[in-house]
């Protein structure tokens, strides 16, 4: 490999050639601010934050897209570099609303924290504002343009790592929008409410569709017996938005805080993760069995099932018809669990804390009131969930460690690994193995599906099925990777897992938000971090296959029967919409 040798601030660095100015001073623990710029996604050099002095250069450069080169001379701090960055940002200002106090993102914004890095208490530039109207179509996203700093940031994930392009810059000079094309909003074009662009938003232009009054509301109601389930991949990350390290596991300590914020009971989303298992597993063997369609894709992700409504309508006969274990989770409190304890379910409110924006659109589909009732009736994010806790006055570090509720608060290691990417295939093969071959699987951990590797393929030798072929993407650009090589005839999968967010619902739209700064000093991707908790907590649980949940087995004894039975069938699996591919231009036709 080449290497550059260049100075930054009188500090000799050596570098690979093709390194940017920005990631050399980053290497030589040399700050230099940044707003546009975010690792491995967006290097544009268009917010102009970056500038640094390069001898023999005319004028100042932006470094993160500027080259190193041998012998280069840089400095990142003078008195011209401190005032052109000042000026940069006052003029960001100058046309943002000054809503600080209010804004979702009050304490925890980048150009926020930027201004008061420069020290800027004053902003020279007055004059018009641009005022656009606040896009709320969407079930899941909301989009306010007023306070967007053309950045362009979510161009960048929704076009080159989601694949989907339904951002884009819009006009032109003062009038510069991003926004669907024709300015549509977002419940008219294909957006798969993934909420990637709001995990990249360094500001508040971008945010979830707020649950938390509702479920107050509800809380609060002495009428209501409000019942939570908790989605896997939270407990890696709830931790981060009450100051601890990324990839930190608060499980109890969650069950606790929910407890305290006033729900009746406390539940877990793993339960009906070790349910989805049983029953995609058992569909999984049935069509390999008796020649139905395949590969199996996954349908756990709400995101993945609408980019697939959309983009691969043909093969939607691929997808499993089990639904997602939120939705097997609303469907079953409001049934089975509603008997059980014998509550009216009409006075049931249930609520889902979700790593996933798109988990708020799902719950709103149609085909989803099985029960008799809409299944899901709030999804919080962890963002939303945390913020609940601080609203209450919850000291959540100095909370104890509090057990889930029985029965649906019980769950195995298989139902937990949902939460990184993978996690759903390797859990579906400890128990298609045992299953199949009538044997106890000794090594439970296959790690040939673990990883942030895009697309991840391995064969798995299932006597007398013979050797089984899976795949696994994460991401919807890599998903279009793995069904463009389907639709050619390229690949002959038994068996695929796909996942909408980058990093599975570890790294989901909903989860807490990491700035770009901290993402350039973590020593992985945040995304491995958080997965990294919960493999841990995996290994150290006593029950490690789902089919050996003990809640999961008296759930079939006393109400289900048997995976794809007919009570299952009816409450636990679904079916798929095809839905036109360039949406902005059919109104109607995709709010369906």
């Amino acid at each position: 490999m080449e290497m550059v040798t260049l100075t930054i601030d009188g500090q000799e660095v050596r570098v690979p050639a093709g390194t940017t100015v920005l990631e050399a001073a980053q290497k030589a623990g040399i700050d230099i601010p940044t707003l546009c710029f975010l690792k491995g996604i967006n290097k544009l050099g268009a917010c102009r934050v970056c500038l640094v002095e390069i001898e023999k250069t005319r004028g100042l450069q932006a470094s993160c897209v500027y080259p190193v080169a041998e012998g280069m001379k840089v400095k990142t701090t003078s008195p011209l570099i401190r005032e052109a960055r000042k000026a940069v940002v006052e003029l960001i200002l100058s046309n943002h609303p000054m809503e600080c106090l209010t804004c979702v993102r009050s304490t925890n914004c980048e150009l926020q924290a930027l201004a008061k890095k420069l020290g800027i208490k004053d902003i020279r530039f007055k004059g018009e504002n641009t005022f656009f109207p606040v896009d709320d179509s969407s079930p899941s996203i909301e989009r306010n343009p007023d306070k967007c700093i053309l950045c362009r940031r979510c161009v960048a994930v929704c076009n080159q790592v989601q694949d989907v392009g339904i951002l884009g810059t819009t006009e032109r000079g003062f009038e510069s929008i991003v926004a669907p094309a024709f300015h549509r909003p977002l419940n008219e074009v294909n957006c798969t409410f993934c909420g990637q662009c709001i995990n990249v938003c360094p500001v508040g232009a971008l945010k979830e569709k707020d649950h938390i009054q509702k479920t107050w509301d509800a809380i609060q109601d002495p009428d209501k017996f409000v019942v939570v389930q908790t989605a896997p991949a939270v407990r890696a990350a709830l931790g981060e938005e009450f100051g601890l390290p990324i990839g930190t596991s608060v499980t109890k300590k969650m069950a606790a805080a929910l407890r305290r914020l006033g729900f009746d009971k406390v539940f877990d989303t793993d339960f009906t993760a070790d349910l989805t298992i049983l029953e995609e597993g058992n569909e999984l063997l049935e069509r390999v069995k008796n020649g139905g369609k395949l590969p199996l894709i996954t349908s756990c992700s709400p995101g993945w099932i609408k980019f697939c409504e959309h983009e691969y309508p043909e093969f939607l006969e691929n997808l499993s018809t089990a639904k997602s274990p939120q939705q097997m989770f609303g469907a079953l409190v409001k049934t089975y669990y509603a008997e059980k304890v014998g509550v009216d379910p009409a006075k049931m409110f249930s609520v889902s804390v979700m790593p996933c924006t798109a988990k708020k659109y799902e719950i709103q589909r149609p085909e989803h009131k099985d029960s008799g009732f809409q299944d899901v009736d709030a999804v919080l994010t962890t963002r939303e969930l945390a913020n609940m806790i601080k609203e209450a006055g919850i000291d959540f570090l100095s909370l104890p460690e509090e057990e889930f509720d029985l029965p649906m608060g019980i769950s195995t290691g298989a139902g937990l690994i949902f939460g990184a990417t993978g996690g759903v295939m390797e859990a579906a093969l400890r128990t298609v193995y045992e299953v199949v071959t009538g044997k106890t699987l000794e090594k439970v951990d296959f790690t040939a599906v673990r990883g942030l590797e895009g697309v991840k393929e391995a064969s798995v030798d299932l006597p007398p099925l013979g050797t089984v072929k899976v795949a696994v993407a994460h991401g919807l650009g890599n998903a279009r990777k793995v069904m463009d090589k389907i639709r050619a005839g390229e690949a002959d999968y038994h068996f695929v897992e796909i996942m909408a967010c980058p990093g599975g619902c570890a790294g989901g739209g909903g989860q807490p938000l990491v700035d770009a700064a901290t993402r350039m000093k973590l020593p992985a991707e945040y995304q491995a971090l958080r997965a990294k908790a919960i493999y841990e907590e995996d290994a150290g649980m006593p029950l490690r296959k789902s089919h050996e949940n003990p809640a999961v087995k008296a759930l079939y004894e006393e109400y289900l029967v048997k995976p794809l039975g007919e009570k299952s069938h009816h409450l636990l699996h679904t079916k798929y919409t095809p839905r036109v591919k360039y949406a902005a231009l059919a109104g109607e036709e995709c709010k369906k």
